[in-house]
């Protein structure tokens, strides 16, 4: 059960999200952005995503692990090449997962 002081910081946080996002999309939503924009926008997910998976792929523990020990880092690689060769989210995310409990089941 969520008490009261974790349940006014994540009301907080919404309506911090969202008063930040609101007005530029409200702003946006008027204004035709010219193509080069649109285009670069569309590298934005990517770029996110992998400022957030590659720390955790790199560091599991904290600490720079560049082993074969380090299951995320093996599944992490093995899962971008599936997903390079296939363009097969659900393969290559049952493989990249199977891969990873495999690795550290073996290591």
């Amino acid at each position: 059960m969520m008490s009261l002081q974790e349940a006014v910081l994540v009301a907080g946080m919404a309506a911090v999200t969202f008063l930040v996002r609101w007005p530029v999309l409200a702003l946006f939503s008027r204004i035709n952005l010219p193509r080069p924009v649109l285009d670069g926008m569309k590298f934005i997910p990517p770029a996110v995503l992998t400022a957030i998976v590659v720390p955790a792929m790199l560091m599991p523990a904290g600490s720079l692990e560049i082993d074969i020990a380090n299951a995320y880092l093996v599944a992490g690689m093995a899962a971008g090449i599936i997903a390079f060769r296939t363009r097969n989210l659900l393969l290559t995310i049952v493989l990249g997962m199977a891969l990873f409990l495999f690795w550290r089941w073996l290591w």
